[in-house]
């Protein structure tokens, strides 16, 4: 009986004490498609960089072929004929389209010069070979990002990659590009190789794999060949181990909704569109009021957040707050403006190395030292603030690294506070936190807008959307779809609209 392309047995991975991997065996058949669906932090990314080479595994076996294997980095399994294309693209848009084809293998002459009329001609048969006819010598950086994609899938199938691992690769793409896309896998499929298929958007798992498996707490929770019976709601009930070991924090019970229709607009967003991201959004915050807005990895929220902040500007669209109609050249204009924001990384924002007054005070400087600094004053503001928000260890004078994720994040809250903005806009404010951090964390958002701040809390993570909002808006593919208000809803649901 011929072995599998790939086989795992028994693999486990642990980071700093957080188990990511619990003993996962998981097989690929030579030429199928994979599906994989899980939510974020279920394991799927750790799999894969352990197949990938990034990492290494603490336990258990890795078969090619048949033959044992141990990765000591990605060069390894390139050898062993393993490939990967990330969700963040690594191509060079300043290239050619037949540079990237061959980046870092540029075919060479006898002089060691590089063959440029052979790499362009290389490289456009291996284009039309999965569909796609386009000038090799023209800069990548031109095309749509569906183009680019494809063009990242033509290296690693160049490289002689027979294990194609893909992570969310249809995030980004029109429906006629996923079209596109889908045919080129089918094609790969056909020629012998195998492809592993991550998304969050289990329709598109549904219609391009040939058996799914589920991962759900580190842990592999089941795996079927795609036939009628598998469907949405048979991953996702395996997704949040509904009649199964629940995830810590999941809300399968109904979340009451009921929002603030009758208090004041304060942010108001209409046709937003930043191509490729998002497209017109249109939608409404109101004063007192914690709208969350849930999506998928790749769904556009991050790039709606930074539009609404004035760290990327639309293409079209308006944007008032207040009812007063707002064009953000720049951050300093959204923060005039009475938007606060905080990112989805801490550390795009924070200063670990400074005290945690500066990090506070950051925020409002103009407001206490307008010639030259005032530290008393800044850290009089900052002990109000941090005392405010129950920061741990209690003193402002500490280096903020030393704090916990969680304290760190109340720190990004704080600097907020001073001049309380008109609208908080929050991306992943849970993200990384232990249950007691995320109840001090949700506590303050609910608190907040009790005081009558308008909040927008953007995330991937159901939980905690469901834990603040008082509505909730889905965003998938960079399109606003269903609301929820004033109604109850519960993980299963959210998930299924998205």
């Amino acid at each position: 009986m011929t072995p599998p392309r790939l086989e795992l047995t028994g693999v486990a991975k642990a980071f700093g004490g957080v188990q990511a991997l619990r003993g996962v065996d998981f097989a690929l058949r030579a030429g199928s498609i994979h599906g994989i669906a899980g939510e974020n932090g279920a394991g799927k990314s750790t799999l894969m960089k352990i197949i990938a080479g990034v990492h290494g595994g603490d336990t258990g076996e890795m078969r090619v072929d048949g033959e044992l294997v141990k990765f000591r980095s990605t060069r390894d399994a390139r050898a062993a004929g393993i490939g990967m294309v990330h969700q963040e693209l690594s191509v060079a848009p300043d290239l050619t389209v037949a540079e990237n084809v061959f980046l870092g293998a540029q075919p060479v002459g006898r002089l060691g010069l590089i063959a440029w009329s052979r790499m362009a001609r290389e490289a456009s048969a291996q284009l039309k070979n999965l569909g796609l006819e386009i000038d090799p010598k023209s800069r990548l950086g031109d095309y749509p990002i569906g183009v680019q994609q494809l063009v990242e899938l033509a290296r690693v199938l160049f490289s002689g990659a027979r294990t194609i691992i893909l992570d969310e690769p249809t995030s980004a793409l029109s429906p006629p590009e996923i079209a596109r896309l889908f045919e080129v896998l089918r094609r790969v499929r056909e020629s012998g190789r195998s492809l592993i298929f991550i998304s969050h958007f289990l329709d598109d798992i549904l219609a391009i794999s040939d058996e799914v498996s589920v991962f759900r707490n580190g842990a592999k929770v089941a795996t079927a060949i795609v036939a009628p019976g598998i469907d949405k709601g048979w991953i996702i009930e395996r997704m949040i181990g509904a009649g199964r070991e629940e995830l810590e924090e999941s809300y399968l019970n109904d979340i009451g909704l009921k929002s603030k229709a009758n208090a004041p607009i304060a942010l108001e967003a209409k046709g937003l569109t930043l191509a490729p991201f998002y497209r017109d959004v249109s939608f409404v915050a109101r004063a007192g009021e914690v709208l969350g807005i849930y999506g998928y990895m790749g769904c556009g929220q991050i790039e709606l957040s930074r539009t609404l902040f004035g760290k990327m500007k639309p293409d079209s669209g308006a944007l008032s707050i207040a009812g007063k109609t707002v064009r953000l050249a720049d951050t300093t204009a959204g923060k005039r403006a009475g938007i606060g924001y905080v990112p989805e990384s801490r550390r795009a924002m924070l200063f670990r190395e400074e005290p945690i007054y500066r990090n506070v005070s950051i925020a409002f400087l103009e407001y206490v030292s307008r010639w030259f600094l005032r530290p008393a004053a800044e850290r009089a503001q900052a002990i109000t603030q941090t005392q405010r928000l129950g920061v741990r260890p209690p003193g402002v004078e500490a280096r903020l690294g030393a704090l916990s994720g969680g304290n760190q994040q109340k720190v990004a809250l704080a600097k907020w506070l001073t001049r309380a903005p008109k609208v908080l806009v929050l991306v992943e404010p849970t993200r990384g936190m232990d249950v007691g951090a995320k109840e001090d964390v949700v506590h303050i958002i609910k608190s907040l807008a009790a005081q009558g701040m308008a909040i927008i809390v953007m995330s991937t993570e159901p939980e905690t959307v469901l834990s603040v909002a008082d509505r909730v808006l889905v965003m998938r593919k960079g399109e606003l779809g269903s609301e929820f208000a004033d109604c109850a809803i519960s993980k299963d649901r959210l998930l299924a609209a998205a």
